[in-house]
């Protein structure tokens, strides 16, 4: 059961109240809400949109990707079918999620002018970017806020009065595909995230967080809390014991079964390697990975949990693999493939955002590697990565890793007027690495 003393439901609805009341009744340009993994954040961005457009105030929303964007009009569809609903797209031929045409309520143009008077009209920043308007919307709401940079900010700043900015503090910044040291610590840096470069020129912005993960369970959040949001706890919505991982076929004793009884027990498993500097796409931790996979779903798996009373089946669609290089990822499938393994998700912690599975196998970052880069040591990525489950996560990794990150403590310079991003990546991976230490399977192929 959950802790003595907190209601998770009470806790959430507390901090949504707080929200929509800034975004509806407030006086301030722009509202922030920091939110972690799972806590709901495209649940709040549908009410407050649905909010706003009862209130009889037109609104734009603002997301990073087409695939966002439609699954924002689906919910709003899903929620209230008669609102009329524009989805701005590009005019690629599959520029937006065919589904769409389905709804009665949606509207999909690649022209703003045939979308003006709808209540609610969504689309891709890149693609707010190039509309032109007379008049601006009162409202905008922008999802996925931490991964926007501030240039794309920028571009669509002139549309909208007020902002409701919504987005997640813990994961990946937001990518560029030139450098950018040059802008480092200036207050207009384009490569900064959106939210940073706000509230850098907007200190006094109401800022909110929601309280409750709904997606990691209790044996996850006190490690994703403590290692990635020190300044913004959270906590699980649910208690040990509310959910549970149990298999129909025993153990045989091997290393992958191992880990996977381990993870079942207590939401945590380490496969680990004998230490060796490899090449990125390690054979013996890809066939590691696929071995792990393979088992969990011949094992005949079920979930026991909050959504339902009874056991769901374990399937390929509820299992993810995590890897920090799309090199790696590759070479997962390509092993899977030869296990006979199709439909499992297998991806980049980039292309993982967002999402959310029963189990997750996590190649570990840093697993195999001479040397510690800024890039494997992004805090962001391990965060994503250790945090897209509900049920158990299961990292396979060489041993060595404390030594090599003992052996590059961070060096990367400190430049003026930049915010200290905390905890840094060597931090962050010390503390889940002691964690997952105490679930420790030794195992040579």
């Amino acid at each position: 059961m959950t802790t003595t003393g907190f209601d998770p439901a009470e806790a959430a609805a507390r901090a949504t109240d707080a929200i929509l009341g800034d975004t509806l009744h407030g006086t301030e340009r722009g509202v922030v809400v920091d939110s972690p993994p799972g806590a709901g954040k495209s649940t709040l961005v549908v009410r407050a949109a649905l909010e706003l457009a009862g209130a009889g105030r037109p609104l734009m929303v603002v997301a990073q990707t087409n695939a966002q964007v439609d699954d924002l009009v689906l919910r709003l569809a899903d929620k209230a079918p008669d609102l009329p609903v524009g989805r701005l797209h590009s005019s690629d031929a599959d520029a937006y999620d065919k589904a769409l045409d389905e709804r009665p309520g949606v509207r999909t143009s690649a022209k703003a002018a045939e979308l003006a008077g709808l209540p609610v009209v969504l689309s891709t920043a890149a693609k707010w970017a190039h509309v032109k308007v007379d008049e601006p919307w009162r409202h905008a709401i922008v999802d996925e806020a931490y991964q926007m940079r501030s240039d794309s900010l920028l571009a669509v700043a002139g549309l909208f009065e007020r902002a409701l900015f919504v987005g997640d503090p813990g994961q990946l910044d937001p990518f560029a595909i030139v450098g950018s040291e040059q802008w480092a610590g200036l207050s207009y840096d384009p490569s900064a995230s959106a939210v940073t470069t706000l509230l850098a020129h907007n200190p006094g912005l109401p800022q909110h967080r929601l309280p409750v993960s709904w997606r990691l369970p209790a044996s996850a959040a006190p490690l994703v809390s403590d290692a990635f949001y020190p300044y913004t706890p959270f906590r699980s919505g649910t208690g040990h014991g509310d959910r549970r991982l149990a298999f129909a076929v025993p153990s045989d004793g091997s290393g992958p079964d191992r880990v996977i009884d381990e993870a079942a027990a207590s939401g945590w498993g380490l496969l680990e390697l004998p230490a060796r500097h490899t090449p990125r796409t390690d054979p013996e931790a890809v066939r590691a990975v696929a071995a792990v996979v393979r088992r969990l779903l011949d094992r005949g798996g079920a979930a026991v949990s909050e959504r339902s009373p009874d056991p769901a089946p374990l399937t390929a669609d509820r299992v993810a693999v995590g890897t920090a290089h799309r090199d790696q990822a590759a070479a997962v499938r390509a092993a899977l493939a030869d296990l006979g393994v199709s439909d499992v998700t297998v991806d980049t912690a980039n292309r993982l955002q967002g999402r959310e599975y029963d189990v997750t196998v996590v190649l570990h970052p840093l697993s195999g590697r001479p040397d510690a880069t800024a890039f494997h040591l992004e805090t962001g990525r391990l965060c994503v990565l250790a945090s897209r489950h509900r049920h158990a996560c299961i990292v396979v990794c060489r041993a060595g890793v404390g030594d090599l990150l003992d052996a590059y403590p961070s060096t990367e310079p400190v430049q003026l007027g930049t915010l200290v991003k905390f905890p840094d990546g060597w931090e962050a991976n010390h503390a889940v690495l002691a964690h997952l230490a105490e679930h420790r399977v030794g195992w040579r192929p």
